[in-house]
């Protein structure tokens, strides 16, 4: 079993040598926390689908450090992706190009002719990327359809003697993994809403973004993580609580308080005394940044076996937690 080591910001160096030799390296962006390896290694992208236990028909997002990165890949950009990356890159939104035949392996475009890509705004990881010198396929640093790990501790617990080491950054700051846009179709499409709004990217691009192609079908490849497969799910039934559904909720745990978790904001937690509690802050924004956390917390709590977690609307940046939420929770909610 490997030894996996936890390298500190000063020891970048040393990670970007491991990528180099065909290890695999976690890292931090501002998101969630990427397993990365040389994304022109084939071998070494398949490591990463046995390290996480992912479907190999899953393609893998390729995580660069700058756009000339991205055109070694691609040719030349066109002109709407150029502005949308002068205004979201380094960012959370990752787009889809149609590549050059043959530039990356099979193993991380999933046989398509297209790939994703994105440059995070960590700039710890864009010096990892730099330092070894080619781009990194990028997918959540977990076992495969678990939360995704917004602490190197999280990477740690799921993944331990399964890679080479994960670059420590601290906690992310966004929480939920970034917005992924495919502009290899002839309108530019949402295939995962993220921390990038459809209506930010329709602003600048001055036309209507496609935003509800988030799922494909059992026999189809999918362009993007996330599409296909159940991801984000912890061992206990999540189950969605709408606003008005708290009373109604709060009851019900309070009759089952040994296997219930509740995820809330203050004001709800300030209602459940004595009931096991998980603080997501008072709005979404904070929500989206601990809900893999919590997911995590009471992950590894066995007696837990349900875990009540609030709606928030849809809207912006509520697109994409409900959209991880309702992975989770497999689209259960509370029914009074």
């Amino acid at each position: 079993m490997l030894i996996t080591k936890i390298y500190q910001p000063s020891e970048v160096k040393q990670a970007a040598k491991e990528l180099t030799l065909g290890e695999l390296i976690a890292f931090p962006t501002e998101t969630v926390y990427g397993l990365g390896a040389d994304a022109t290694n084939e071998q070494a992208v398949k490591r990463v689908y046995l390290a996480k236990g992912r479907p190999s028909d899953n393609p893998l997002i390729v995580t660069v450090a700058s756009r000339e990165m991205v055109k070694q890949y691609t040719g030349e950009l066109p002109e709407a992706a150029v502005k949308l990356m002068d205004k979201f890159w380094p960012g959370p939104l990752t787009m889809v190009f149609p590549i050059k035949d043959g530039s990356l392996p099979k193993a991380v475009t999933g046989g398509l002719k297209t790939a994703a890509f994105r440059c995070p705004a960590n700039q710890l990881t864009r010096t990892l990327i730099a330092e070894a010198g080619v781009p990194l396929v990028g997918p959540s640093a977990n076992s495969s359809g678990k939360p995704s790990p917004t602490t190197a501790q999280h990477v740690y617990h799921d993944l331990e003697g399964r890679i080479a080491g994960v670059l420590d950054d601290g906690p992310t700051s966004v929480g939920v993994e970034s917005t992924i846009l495919d502009m290899s179709s002839k309108q530019p499409t949402i295939l995962r809403p993220g921390a990038v709004s459809p209506q930010e990217i329709a602003a600048v691009l001055g036309q209507e973004v496609i935003s509800d192609k988030h799922h494909v079908g059992q026999n189809e490849v999918p362009k993007a993580p996330g599409m296909k497969y159940k991801h984000y799910a912890p061992a206990a039934q999540v189950l969605i609580v709408a606003q008005d559904k708290w009373d109604a909720a709060l009851a019900w745990a309070k009759d089952h308080a040994n296997s219930v978790g509740i995820m809330a904001s203050p004001q709800v937690i300030s209602r459940a005394p004595g009931l096991n509690t998980y603080d997501l802050g008072a709005d979404v924004v904070t929500a989206s940044q601990h809900l893999f956390a919590g997911l995590r917390y009471f992950d590894d709590q066995a007696e837990v076996k349900w875990i009540l977690a609030p709606a928030y609307p849809e809207e912006g940046l509520g697109e994409a937690y409900m959209n991880r939420l309702k992975k989770a929770a497999g689209n259960q909610f509370f029914e009074a």
